[in-house]
């Protein structure tokens, strides 16, 4: 089954069923499937072919899902775009997918113009509502006057979407993925979290996500849910709409549940239509869960523990499970299976660290035109997460650290995370990331870049006293750098990698620590 038949099928199911609303548009899913078959007929008319690849370089929108299905009826590839890229680093994504086409919203037409000068394939450009430019084709010149379904077979094994990695090891690559592949993901969800017809789904999280675009949306339109979209996250908004449309499942990332716990007068508001709360993408504080459960008022929480070339797919934490095992990533998915192996590729022990490994019929078919980052990322059918994570003696996986980020000191292994969570807790550290330096004695030692909070400046004989009574001394940073921020990617990831690559001679050697603790 290809993943635009259940909208076709659906709008015969439920036809005056609201299947989308954003802005104070709504469409039912009749309405919703008949402008998708207008926008496909006109991408064919326009030149689109089957297996072309669309770049979509928008916010969330109604529009959004509306191209989303029109170009893959047409036969086309979607390429989700975070749109808070840079001109260099979204030119690099258009032209590295071979992108023919470009949907994009008219306050990004300057990224655009200067991003597909990379893009040697480009045909089209097409703006969202209107465009300011001669040159690209505004949103109402594509449409067709045909709303019957498109000619163009789509076969489940074709392909439908190229997901971006986030790039924090270099640049991203993109991850194929067939239309069977987004539905077994879908299906996966939907046995998983109990998702039915009847919820009504609010999409804060952009779709450039792809947690949001196929567990959500794509799950949503599958089932036949009422799907509630937000162009840009607001705390205040979020709740509206909550309320509004008496939303049934949210999703948010780590730091959108911190700013609803900081809304004023919360009290006051009506969430008791949520009856299930999702988060994942990064690690969060179990304290924030806790604190999240007290605001929506019940248990009903999931983390969704996931990576890009899974579909996503991964491991995940159910409600009755929080209970006894908060911060913990979870068990498989279902159609997924995964181990924690060692360098020999066998399962480690309980409690040991070795690399997350998954395996199923949600992971990515490859790296797009990248044949060698292909090979190397599967072994014997498994992909290599790059992950480390331990599993203990229940089955459930934890993730511990990038493979890439582990330092390795005197022979002894060391997790950022684990040294990152001990630092950020000290009262005048805003964030801080750590990196392996190179050093003869003990071929690596740790070094620390740190963010003072607002006013604040480190002392380091007060550090090195906090982290004298909170770490063991092979862990201990030896030497710091004092920055103003820390280098991110477009999703907020620490780009690791950049770090390395300063300078040793910018970092200062901590002078108060005791010979015994080395």
């Amino acid at each position: 089954m290809n993943i635009t038949a259940p909208l076709r099928q659906n709008a015969k199911r439920f036809p005056d069923k609201m299947a989308i609303t954003c802005d104070g548009r709504m469409y039912s899913y009749q309405e919703l499937n008949e402008e998708v078959n207008r926008l496909a007929n006109g991408l064919i008319e326009t030149g689109l072919q089957k297996g072309d690849k669309v770049s979509f370089f928008m916010k969330n929108s109604d529009y959004y899902v509306l191209a989303f299905f029109a170009v893959l009826k047409a036969g086309g590839v979607v390429v989700p775009v975070n749109c808070l890229l840079s001109p260099d680093e979204s030119g690099y994504i258009f032209e590295q997918s071979e992108s023919r086409f470009i949907f994009c919203d008219t306050e990004f037409e300057r990224v655009i113009a200067e991003g597909i000068k990379q893009a040697e394939l480009l045909q089209q450009v097409i703006v969202f509502p209107t465009s300011g430019s001669s040159e690209y084709l505004n949103w109402e010149s594509v449409l067709s006057e045909n709303a019957l379904e498109p000619s163009i077979e789509v076969l489940s094994t074709d392909d439908a979407e190229i997901l971006y990695t986030s790039g924090t090891t270099g640049k991203p690559k993109g991850a194929v993925f067939d239309h069977q592949r987004i539905v077994n993901v879908s299906m996966s969800f939907v046995f998983g979290a109990e998702i039915g017809a009847n919820d009504r789904l609010l999409h804060a999280v952009p779709f450039f996500h792809s947690a949001q675009l196929n567990l959500f949306l794509v799950t949503g339109i599958l089932l036949g849910t009422s799907n509630v979209i937000l162009r840009d996250f607001h705390p205040e908004k979020a709740i509206q709409a909550i309320n509004e449309f008496q939303v049934t499942v949210f999703f948010g990332l780590p730091d959108m549940y911190s700013t609803l716990l900081e809304v004023p007068d919360t009290e006051a508001a009506e969430l008791s239509s949520v009856t299930k709360c999702m988060y994942g993408s990064d690690p969060i504080d179990p304290d924030l869960v806790r604190k999240a459960m007290d605001f929506f008022g019940h248990q009903q929480f999931y983390n969704l523990c996931l990576l890009t070339e899974g579909g996503p797919g991964g491991v995940f934490l159910l409600p009755e499970q929080h209970e006894y095992k908060l911060g913990s990533g979870g068990k498989p998915m279902y159609f997924t299976e995964v181990r924690v192996v060692n360098e020999e590729f066998l399962d480690v022990q309980p409690g040991t660290i070795g690399e997350f490994v998954i395996k199923g019929d949600l992971v990515m078919k490859e790296y797009y035109n990248k044949p060698e980052e292909t090979g190397e990322a599967f072994k014997n059918g498994w992909l290599l997460t790059g992950d480390l994570a331990t599993i203990d003696e229940d089955g459930f996986i934890s993730l511990v650290d990038r493979k890439a980020d582990r330092i390795i000191s005197a022979g002894e292994n060391i997790y950022s995370i684990e040294v990152e969570r001990v630092i950020n807790g000290h009262p005048q550290v805003a964030e801080a990331a750590t990196v392996g330096l190179p050093e003869e004695e003990w071929g690596e030692i740790v070094g620390v870049i740190i963010v003072p909070k607002e006013g604040e400046t480190i002392d380091e004989e007060q550090l090195m006293d906090y982290f004298l009574e909170q770490l063991p001394g092979y862990k201990i940073p030896r030497k710091y750098l004092i920055a103003d921020s820390l280098p991110r990617n477009s999703s907020g990831k620490i780009m690791k990698y950049q770090l390395r690559e300063l300078h040793i001679s910018e970092f200062e050697w901590f002078r108060k620590i005791p010979e015994s603790r080395y």
